[in-house]
C-alpha cells in the first residue's frame, strides 16, 4: 500500500504501449462501449450514469491534487488546473450533471482531442502500473473522454458549425491569457511558453514560437475531423 503512493516508487516505470497501458485503454474502449447500452435507457437511468461519472471524474482529479499536496510536490507553476484536459476535467463534471449545451461543445472538440492525445502518451515517467498515478492517469483522462462520447451518443446533445467557430475563438482568448499568467508565474501552462522539458509530440515541429502555429493548424484539422460525422449525416437529410 504504501508503495501505490509513494513519490520514489520503485515498481517499475510506464511503458508506453506495454501490456498495462494497452489493457488500460481497452478497458477505456470497453466501458464507452457498454454504455451505448443506455442510449434507449429511461431518463432516470441515463441522469444516474452521468452522477457516477461526474462524481468519478471529479473524485480522480481530486485526489491528483491531494497526493501531490501531502507528498510536497504542489506547486503554483504546475498543479493550477489551467491545462485545458484539467480544466476540461472538472467542467465537464458539471455539464453531465447539469447537460449544459456550452461546455458540451468545448468538451467534445477540445476533451476528446486532448484526451486521446494524452492517452496515447501520458507523461507518467517511474510510475508504472500500479502506482495510484497510472490508475489516476487513465480514469481522469479516460472519463474525459467518455462524458463527451456519453453526452453525444447517449444524450443526444450534438454541436454546430458556430459551436466549432466559438471554442476556436474561446481558445485562442484562453491562451492568450495563459501566456501572460505563465511570464508571471514562470509556469509554462497550455505548452505555449515552451516546449515541455520531457518528450512529446511537439518535439516533431518547429522551435518556439513557430510550433504554436503548427499546434493551430493540428488544432483546427482536429476540429474538422470530429465535426465530419455531423456534417455528413446533415448533408444527408439535407433535401436535394
Amino acid at each position: 500500500m504504501i508503495q501505490f503512493f509513494a513519490v520514489d516508487y520503485s515498481g517499475g516505470p510506464f511503458i508506453a504501449f506495454g501490456p498495462a497501458h494497452l489493457g488500460a485503454l481497452a478497458a477505456i474502449l470497453l466501458l464507452n462501449l457498454y454504455l451505448l447500452r443506455f442510449r434507449n435507457a429511461g431518463e432516470m437511468s441515463q441522469r444516474r450514469v452521468r452522477w457516477i461519472l461526474a462524481l468519478t471524474i471529479w473524485l480522480a482529479e481530486a485526489s491528483w491534487q491531494a497526493w501531490n499536496l501531502l507528498t510536497g510536490q504542489w506547486n503554483v507553476r504546475y498543479m493550477l488546473p489551467l491545462h485545458l484536459c484539467s480544466a476540461l476535467i472538472w467542467l465537464s463534471g458539471w455539464m453531465l450533471v447539469t447537460k449544459h449545451q456550452t461546455i458540451y461543445e468545448f468538451a467534445y472538440f477540445l476533451g476528446i482531442g486532448g484526451a486521446i492525445q494524452y492517452l496515447a502518451t501520458p507523461d507518467l515517467g517511474i510510475y508504472g502500473f500500479p502506482h495510484f498515478r497510472f490508475f489516476q492517469t487513465f480514469v481522469s483522462h479516460g472519463l474525459l473522454l467518455t462524458s463527451a462520447v456519453y453526452m453525444t451518443v447517449v444524450a443526444r446533445l450534438r454541436p454546430g458549425w458556430r459551436s466549432l467557430l466559438r471554442v476556436a475563438l474561446w481558445t485562442n482568448a484562453y491562451m492568450a491569457v495563459i501566456f501572460v499568467v505563465n511570464r508571471i508565474l514562470g509556469s509554462n501552462y497550455l505548452m505555449i511558453n515552451a516546449k515541455p522539458d520531457i518528450p512529446s509530440l511537439l518535439d516533431l515541429l518547429p522551435p518556439w514560437p513557430y510550433y504554436i502555429a503548427w499546434m493551430e493548424l493540428i488544432g483546427i484539422a482536429t476540429f474538422l475531423l470530429l465535426y465530419l460525422p455531423f456534417a455528413v449525416r446533415d448533408g444527408r437529410r439535407r433535401p436535394a
